[in-house]
């Protein structure tokens, strides 16, 4: 565990934290000179496949004070040095494009910074100047664990190297005066080249899922689930390809934790607001930690952007410019965010103690609130939490009818159905009446009334007289012609028998004869013709 130590000199205090009893500075020195013999002396082996049996190789070396024929003299306690899977770790660095003198002048050359501990673990963070690698104190469970873990992290690796899972690149351990220290260096998730507005560490559960009074008050705190929910409940919106992208990477990567019966893990979450940044003045990129930054990318597959996206050669461009591979998303008020994040903390196994404090945490609590969980549940409570409350999916805005428009287009076509079948009504009563009209006139034309009275309609003639025969011998439904010719033609053809029946203001008629002519002379010497 870690602790902090105050030493009184010449009138002035000093603070300095300790490891183990061990202080941080002759922690940081152990490391650069334990990892620079390491692997320096790895360049002289020969490349060669990796073996089974490289994952279970600890190489040792004794590094006095004083110095020796192979080790330089230093001015910390006598320490041993351990390089555990030398081999396979080296295959790990070549498979992400970092060179042995690459690894050796970020950890060695330059002096490592130490980073505050938002954790309950009490690990210490180291990072390089160069923002690449972090290096954390790790339990020797989690260690041991590691040891297990490394040849199907070998075989997922080998299959899928854009990953948001941590990215181990050295396993070590330091002993000192029969204490043992022991090491991992990993990817660094959050670059200090960019400043971070927000940073949270989210776990998809909501007990005791809020940042601590002593946390808040921090220049740069680390929020937690809970608290996310209360600064950005409609969550950060991505578009199509990417939030797909996005949760293709977690689901996979979730899939390979649960392979290996893994919970407790956390995704890491950093949030730089661009808006903000212009407000305070800052350039896009440049804007927080020491305005320093790497000249050029040297770790593969090592951003955000880079570890979701697909191969291509859209990642290799978006690493150069200023957002330093974070990925762009937008807020719910259309702010502009970049977004930074990886998977952390999967050294934790749901081995006897995790089934234990699930159990009597959940006789108390909510257990499926709670953090620790069985690995399946976990996974999939995770990722329903990241999908739905955090990450969402930017609806694009298209020519298409809402809902509202199509759930009333059955209702116009309702409408105008009645509309026209309306009219088509008062058309059918009209054209009825119009047939009434049309057979009282034609009818009247010697001055007789239609069936023999106006007043009763309804009776009907039994002898009609021959030229009541003839003008009311055959009425069609279509139409009435009547055609006057200024030449005169007599025909005279007689109808054999008319039957008519009137019903509902209806006229059926059933006549052997189609046509009948009538000609009937007139003052001026016309032929009036009645096509019926």
């Amino acid at each position: 565990m870690s602790t902090t130590t105050e030493n009184g000199m010449s009138g002035t205090w000093s603070r300095e934290k300790t490891y183990k009893k061990t202080t941080s500075s002759a922690l940081k020195g152990a490391i650069q000179l334990g990892i620079g013999y390491t692997v320096g002396n790895l360049t002289s082996k020969p490349d060669r496949d990796v073996l089974m049996q490289d994952f279970y190789v600890v190489e040792s070396v004794f590094l006095p004070s004083e110095g020796s024929n192979l080790t330089p003299a230093h001015h910390y306690p006598d320490f041993r040095f351990k390089t555990y899977a030398p081999l396979a770790f080296r295959y790990f660095r070549d498979l992400f494009g970092i060179k042995p003198d690459d690894y050796l002048y970020s950890l060695v050359n330059e002096p490592l910074i130490e980073l505050t501990n938002p954790g309950a673990s009490g690990s210490l963070f180291y990072l390089t100047s160069d923002d690449e690698f972090i290096i954390k104190t790790v339990q020797h469970k989690e260690a041991k664990f590691l040891q297990r873990l490394l040849p199907g992290y070998y075989m997922n690796l080998n299959q899928n190297p854009r990953t948001l899972l941590p990215k181990f690149y050295g396993l070590y351990c330091i002993q000192s005066g029969g204490i043992n220290i022991r090491l991992v260096v990993m990817n660094n998730v959050l670059p200090r080249s960019v400043k971070m507005h927000y940073k949270y560490d989210l776990k998809g559960s909501t007990y005791k899922r809020r940042a601590s009074r002593k946390e808040r008050e921090k220049a740069c705190p680390t929020y937690k689930d809970l608290d996310f929910q209360d600064m950005h409940e409609e969550g950060l919106y991505f578009d199509a390809e990417t939030y797909n992208n996005l949760m293709k990477t977690l689901q996979r990567d979730c899939r390979v934790l649960e392979s290996f019966k893994i919970m407790d893990y956390s995704l890491l979450l950093g949030v730089h607001v661009l808006d903000q940044n212009q407000r305070e003045g800052g350039e896009p990129g440049q804007a927080g930690g020491d305005g320093r930054r790497p000249l050029g990318q040297r770790v593969l597959y090592s951003t955000a952007m880079e570890s979701i996206q697909g191969d291509g050669k859209a990642a290799e461009v978006l690493t150069t410019d200023d957002t330093m591979g974070g990925i762009p998303a937008k807020t719910h008020r259309e702010e502009k965010l970049l977004i930074f994040l990886g998977i952390i903390d999967i050294l934790q196994s749901y081995r006897f103690i995790k089934k234990l404090e699930h159990s009597w945490k959940a006789l108390v609590y909510d257990g499926d609130s709670i953090s620790v969980h069985r690995p399946g549940f976990y996974a999939s409570r995770f990722l329903k939490f990241m999908s739905t409350r955090v990450f969402r999916k930017t609806q694009l805005i298209r020519y298409s009818p809402s809902k509202r428009t199509r759930t009333s287009i059955p209702a116009l076509k309702s409408s105008s159905q009645e509309i026209l079948s309306s009219q088509a009504d008062e058309r059918n009563e009209e054209y009825r009446r119009d047939r009434l009209g049309g057979a009282c006139s034609l009818a009247s034309l010697d001055g007789q009334a239609v069936f023999g009275s106006y007043l009763r309609p309804d009776l009907v003639p039994a002898n009609p007289s021959f030229f009541e025969g003839s003008s009311m011998g055959t009425i069609s439904t279509s139409s009435i012609f009547v055609n006057v010719d200024n030449q005169t033609e007599e025909r005279d053809d007689v109808a054999s028998s008319s039957t008519f029946t009137l019903e509902d203001s209806a006229i059926c008629l059933t006549s052997e004869q189609s046509t009948m002519d009538v000609d009937m002379d007139r003052d001026d010497g016309s032929v009036l013709d009645v096509y019926l």
